[in-house]
């Protein structure tokens, strides 16, 4: 019986991003046990996959709206159907409102602001949408990324969004470090206290991060959880102790196309296909499947570059090799076509409707 690789090298050709669908299905059902166990709505960040399809099977296991982070990643979902989207991401710009405005009219549209110009630029969408627009306030809590860096800022900029016309102050959102959780408390604690002596409240607590998963709960008030990375998981998830081998649901389909020594090798994926992060401590680009012991070291725009030096066992000119990338996230925006397959058939190729949206 031909093989799965066969039939994709034969069929769609590689390099490919290949999806096992019931992998992935069992990745979005855990994710959303963890959330419903502790009582915690899940918002998908679909950053990870942009696709309406896997989108949709999020929201059919229970997910509560789905999270983007730009505006044309919410435009592809909500041309799809989907009707309850928060873009986690300071938005400014008349071009974009205009499009924002035009999505309040197909969707339940929330968004994040971080300072006061941002919140300004927001109430020119709501205008021209003619209906209100829910703003949570984005915090850094440790992070030290976007967001507001004291309580009192947080405090001044939930004022600022209640005190303007077709704003809604809708709450609070944080992304925060692993072992942030005691930080992040003592910020919100803060914050609730002086939103309270304002005559205001969070309705909605907002974290994220598929590693944030594995300690759901600690951080007081949370009403909700944005992960990505868990539909798919990959190599920095296994480092963090969040995803197995087997719970890796995308993986990159590539051959060996030159072996020009006996301690190296070329695949026919370079830059133009994996991704160059190296976090958690990770060392080279992918894990291989078949041999565990060679190292993608480093890449040309169509070369990838083996590093064969500790494999007894060295891949031949023409083998299809498995890899799991660093970081899936890049890897889907760049290629932007996923090759859906169930155990050893190919089910369908499809296009990522929201690959590539930048603005």
């Amino acid at each position: 019986m031909e093989t799965l690789k066969g039939k994709i090298s034969r069929e769609i050709g590689t390099p490919a991003l290949v999806v096992d669908l019931d992998a992935a299905a069992r990745n979005i059902a855990r994710t959303q046990a963890i959330c419903d166990a502790k009582g915690i709505a899940n918002r998908p960040h679909i950053k990870t996959h942009k696709s309406v399809l896997l989108a949709k099977m999020q929201r059919d296991a229970g997910a509560k709206g789905i999270t983007c982070q730009k505006i044309g990643e919410a435009e592809a979902m909500a041309e799809g159907g989907l009707d309850d989207i928060f873009i986690s991401y300071n938005l400014l710009g008349e071009e974009k409102m205009a499009r924002l405005a035009a999505l309040m009219g197909k969707a339940r549209m929330s968004v994040a602001a971080d300072n006061p110009l941002v919140v300004e630029h927001l109430a020119t969408a709501a205008a021209m949408a003619g209906r209100d627009l829910f703003v949570l306030v984005e915090c850094d809590t440790g992070r030290k990324r976007a967001g507001v860096e004291t309580p009192a800022e947080a405090i001044a900029l939930a004022r600022k969004i209640a005190e303007t016309p077709g704003l809604v102050f809708d709450g609070l959102m944080m992304y925060p470090p692993e072992d942030g959780a005691a930080f992040t408390n003592a910020f919100l604690s803060e914050v609730h206290a002086g939103l309270k002596e304002s005559g205001l409240a969070a309705r909605v607590i907002s974290s994220g991060g598929t590693p944030n998963l594995l300690t759901l709960g600690s951080i007081e008030g949370q009403t909700e959880h944005r992960a990505g990375t868990s539909i798919f998981n990959d190599r920095m998830m296994m480092a963090a102790g969040f995803a197995s081998l087997e719970e890796c649901a995308l993986r990159i389909y590539t051959t060996v196309v030159s072996r020009g020594g006996a301690e190296r090798g070329i695949l026919d994926a370079g830059s133009k296909v994996f991704t160059t992060d190296t976090g958690w401590g990770l060392k080279g680009y992918g894990f291989i499947l078949e041999h565990p012991e060679a190292e993608v070291a480093r890449f040309a725009e169509e070369h990838g570059f083996l590093d064969l030096a500790r494999c007894n066992d060295r891949p031949k000119v023409g083998d299809v090799l498995t890899v799991i990338p660093n970081h899936i996230c890049p890897v889907v925006n760049v290629v932007g076509s996923l090759v859906l397959t169930r155990g050893n058939e190919i089910i369908e190729h499809i296009d990522v409707e929201a690959r590539g949206k930048l603005t």
